[in-house]
């Protein structure tokens, strides 16, 4: 059983668990921007970074989402998408508000598709049917090349090892 933590305490992480190594599955969301269908992972012919929040309306995926909009200025041929189950509307209230534009915010608010394949759907805590913070790169072929999950939910991910993964 795969975990993370929230505050100290043990997580179980539901849905298929998906490695380095593995082929990413190729999964529709909801662009915020729109309410268009987008899809990630998959072969897409290009680099993959997949950034995967709780909820836009906490500081430490605010902040996340903020360092990664700016930082993804300096990537070149990346896909770069924050996915988490924020509705759409929220989402791109807040990306309007914090001038998010390099990098596309998306929601998997409709089934759970993501959350499910990826394997980053929270299972039985306060926090239960959100997802947990992760990062997939994945390469132009769809094959996941970087995985990390966030092992306490409350703190950052490891951008250095994220933008080093994606170059």
């Amino acid at each position: 059983m795969a975990t993370t933590k929230f505050k100290g305490t043990d997580v179980e992480l539901l849905g298929t668990q998906i490695n380095v190594g593995d082929k990413a599955p190729e999964i529709t969301v909801v662009n915020s921007d729109g309410l268009g269908d987008i899809s990630v992972g998959g072969a897409k012919g290009k680099k993959q970074l997949i950034i995967v929040v709780p909820s836009l309306d906490t500081g430490v995926c605010a902040t996340e989402t903020r360092n990664f909009n700016a930082k993804a200025a300096d990537l070149d041929d990346v896909i770069t998408t924050v996915v988490s189950l924020d509705l759409p509307f929220a989402s791109g209230r807040f990306c309007s508000a914090e001038g998010i534009s390099n990098l596309t915010v998306a929601s998997d608010f409709r089934n759970k598709d993501f959350a499910n394949a990826y394997g980053v759907l929270l299972g039985g805590s306060v926090l239960a049917g959100v997802t947990c913070r992760a990062i997939f790169v994945v390469d132009g072929d769809g094959v996941v090349t970087y995985k990390e999950i966030v092992p306490e939910i409350t703190q950052e991910p490891d951008y250095e090892a994220a933008l080093n993964a994606v170059k």
